[in-house]
């Protein structure tokens, strides 16, 4: 017995199936490629680092793409481990046959594994067909399919509940047959091709008003619930009587007929036509009743075939038909979030400029803060604009004396609650020249977010001074220097560019979210001396603990001269380096200012060595040797040893600096004018002219790599590519949704992108909606950020609704 279990703890279980077959197959890739970013992940890559830096591996795939290999992958090697587990658990109790073992090896998905497994758990009574085989049937039943004449009446035995009559051992002999048509592969796959081909519904219905009156402590407790209900009922009216083939199905509307489920409004079914079963009787006839002899064996077989369609086969599919729905919904809404993230964390930066954030608000006043051109608060404060127009008006000197005094050249105003009102007073007093200057703009800031900030510990820490009001006026305005650097503070979830992320699972949502964060600060680039920790932490390769020890060690020796000291620092190891040293920007400036310092320490210090030597201790007999001079030439030897590289400026990656040097002397142009104009026009005239397939065969090199070195050398250095994205959208006026007429054009702001349209900030206090269907040829292009002319094509106030029409879309 021990040696038996010894035995089945080292089974190992393989599937029948290969990750990278099923992943290239499902995605249409090549298996090559597949198979070698299955390596790279296996060997702890990050998804930034293969999409910039192993373009040859993967044969340039994006990181969108990638994303989906490494999500399929995870799903995959989950299926392994479940079925691992699964299987051992049915071969210990004796239940694993031919059939099973073959079904369970080819199952793709979790759902198909707990759905041959169920029947089969301890405690289960056991299916038909088992119940069946445990009196001895199953032979019988294989050979009635073989050829071989079976004599029922031969079978039955009066004492034996399950074989009593005649019509007991036909029952146990159809379930096993129905086992067995529903376990054969070739069946199975023609049922879901059949379901393919058919004309498959999802219908739902709203559920019939049954519930039952629970009593508390004498009190009815569910009359607030059915309150809650029915205030959430209108939302899926549309709903109340919804048919549609699984084919025509939007991700939102799966999305919404799940949430509505779940809340007991909706019953929501797959309907599977009846021509569906006419074709696989048909396929299973000629499958399974081709060596039956007998027309009373035919006649049986042919039940079971009806029976296993009926009760084993369209259940199945209409499970999996659903639960494929589902994870198609969530993805596409996590695609759809993920997308919308991307375009926010890049949007255009507004750099050097001083800001006044103001987070607006009725009663307990508007939060306002002034920062400077490098983000550093200098001034907060409240006022209150919307009390007595006696106090809104001392209110509005006071802010334009804060304008004046900071040089202020912006305002952010949040997009919350009073946030039409305070862009009314703001507007006004641009218009009627308040500030000093007549150039001075507003902008509307998406707040999402904020709030969920100002009581973080990043914001404890980095602003302990502040109250947490104040706080959300300090994001507010920096959201506008830096969106990244901003918002990266915030869980993604919590940034309003998405729809039913409650309903999605959270693992994925989170990883998803996660990994579009960590591609957007890795492509833009981190300047190791002067970023935060919760930016840093963001850079692939690094997480919280390496950001933290990175940071500990510039505080303690000084700003990084080179790529190169990362290695030194504890904790990162040669595999984070390499994950991580091409993201990272090292800019002359900051490489320079603290190795200056350093050297004025070290001639102090030697001086101090040299005066000590005239002054002997006489005591001692020998000269007396300075305490500082030890370290002072651990200093020297650093700053020879640690020069800053203009490399560590671009995107070019360590390992490639040697092909980098080579590949300037190809075309001729010095490397100390690396990043200047003259270089820059150098290298795109010469790249041109010379042949970069040549180079790359002298000097064994992928072209992919000699395209980003030559796309680096075309870049400024700390070359930041947000900025040939658009601005935000300035105002110095605003509108009313009273203004508005159906078919005026006006521009806006594109503020979230759904399956069924995007949502567009026109400057009114409601956001419009251009639905899907009114975008013409731009569906498939507009992100969040883009700059739209839109056509008011309704107005409903009483639903709070303004329909537009896309008319243009602003280049980026």
């Amino acid at each position: 017995m021990t040696e038996n279990k010894a035995t089945l703890k080292d089974m190992v279980i393989k599937p029948n199936w290969k990750p990278a077959d099923l992943i290239a197959n499902r995605l249409k890739l090549s298996r090559r490629s597949v198979s070698n970013v299955i390596t790279l992940l296996d060997e702890g890559s990050t998804i930034p680092f293969i999409a910039r830096y192993r373009k040859e591996m993967t044969e340039n795939m994006e990181p969108e793409v990638l994303r989906e290999v490494a999500e399929g992958l995870e799903e995959l090697r989950s299926v392994e481990i479940k079925l691992e587990s699964v299987y051992k658990s049915v071969t210990k109790m004796g239940k694993m046959t031919e059939d099973l073992d073959r079904s369970f090896k080819l199952s793709t998905t979790i759902l198909e594994v707990e759905l041959l497994y169920a029947p089969l758990k301890p405690g289960h009574k056991g299916t038909y067909a088992e119940r069946a085989r445990a009196l001895g049937l199953e032979v019988y039943a294989r050979d009635l399919l073989n050829r071989e004449n079976v004599n029922l009446m031969l079978l039955v035995d009066v004492q034996q509940k399950g074989l009593q009559t005649v019509g007991d051992v036909e029952k146990g002999i159809k379930h096993i047959i129905a086992d067995i048509v529903s376990k054969d592969t070739a069946a199975m796959e023609e049922a879901r091709n059949i379901c393919h081909r058919c004309h498959v519904l999802i219908e739902s219905s709203k559920v019939k008003n049954t519930a039952r009156v629970k009593k508390k402590d004498g009190v009815v407790a569910a009359n607030s619930q059915k309150e809650n209900k029915k205030v959430l009922e209108h939302k899926f009216e549309q709903y109340f009587d919804f048919k549609l083939p699984v084919t025509s199905v939007k991700s939102h509307q799966i999305l919404a007929l799940n949430r509505a489920e779940d809340l007991k409004i909706l019953t929501v079914k797959i309907t599977i036509p009846a021509a569906a079963k006419e074709m696989f009787m048909n396929f299973a006839s000629r499958t399974f009743l081709q060596k039956v002899t007998r027309s009373n064996n035919n006649f049986l077989v042919r039940e079971a075939i009806v029976d296993a369609y009926d009760r084993l086969i369209e259940p199945m599919l209409c499970r999996q038909l659903r639960s494929d729905l589902t994870k198609n919904a969530e993805k596409a809404s996590i695609t759809v979030f993920s997308c919308n993230l991307k375009k926010l964390l890049l949007i255009r930066p507004v750099k050097n400029q001083v800001i006044l954030g103001i987070d607006p608000g009725f009663k307990n006043g508007c939060k306002l803060a002034v920062v400077s051109a490098t983000t550093q608060v200098l001034w907060t404060g409240i006022v209150y604009l919307h009390q007595t127009s006696q106090q809104t008006t001392a209110e509005m000197r006071n802010i334009a004396a804060i304008v004046d005094r900071y040089r202020c050249e912006v305002i952010t105003i949040g997009n919350g609650v009073a946030c039409r009102e305070t862009e009314q007073v703001i507007s006004n007093m641009i218009t009627r020249g308040y500030f000093y200057s007549n150039k001075i703009m507003y902008c509307i800031v998406d707040e999402s977010g904020a709030s969920i900030y100002s009581v973080s510990d990043d914001a404890k820490k980095e602003l302990p001074e502040l109250d947490p009001t104040l706080r959300g006026a300090v994001s507010l305005a920096r959201r506008l220097q830096d969106p990244l650097a901003e918002l990266v503070k915030i869980e993604p979830k919590h940034l309003g560019v998405g729809m039913y992320q409650h309903d999605i699972n959270n693992n994925k949502l989170h990883t998803a979210l996660k990994s579009v964060v960590e591609e957007c600060v890795s492509f833009v680039g981190v300047d190791i001396n002067t970023c935060s920790q919760s930016l840093l932490k963001q850079v692939a390769g690094l997480n919280a603990t390496k950001a933290k020890n990175l940071l500990e060690w510039r505080q303690q020796n000084g700003h990084f001269a080179n790529r190169q000291q990362l290695l030194k620092v504890k904790g990162l190891g040669k595999k984070g380096f390499e994950q991580c040293a091409g993201f990272i920007r090292i800019s002359k400036q900051t490489a320079l200012a603290d190795n200056f310092t350093i050297k004025q320490e070290v001639k102090v210090e030697v001086k101090t060595e040299e005066c000590a030597e005239v002054e002997p201790i006489v005591k001692t007999g020998r000269k007396r040797k300075a305490e500082t001079a030890g370290p002072s030439k651990k200093k020297a030897k650093l700053i020879e040893q640690e020069e800053w590289n203009p490399l560590d400026a671009t995107s070019v990656h360590p390992e490639s600096y040697d092909l980098a040097i080579k590949l300037a002397s190809y075309l001729g142009v010095d490397m100390t004018d690396i990043g200047t104009e003259n270089f820059i026009l150098q290298v795109h005239k010469k790249t041109s002219d010379y042949n970069l397939d040549k180079f790359c065969e002298e000097n064994s090199a992928g072209l992919p790599t000699v395209k980003l070195i030559v796309d680096s050398f075309k870049q400024p250095l700390l070359y930041d590519f947000r900025e040939n994205f658009q601005k935000p959208l300035f105002k110095q006026e605003v509108k009313s949704v009273s203004d508005l007429r159906v078919g005026a054009e006006v521009t806006g702001r594109i503020t979230n992108v759904t399956h069924f349209g995007a949502f567009v900030d026109i400057g009114v206090e409601i956001n419009g909606l251009i639905h899907i269907s009114n975008m013409g040829r731009h569906s498939a292009g507009l992100g969040v950020g883009d700059h739209v002319t839109v056509r008011v094509n309704n107005i409903d106030l009483s639903r709070e609704r303004i329909g537009l029409v896309l008319k243009c879309v602003s280049q980026r």
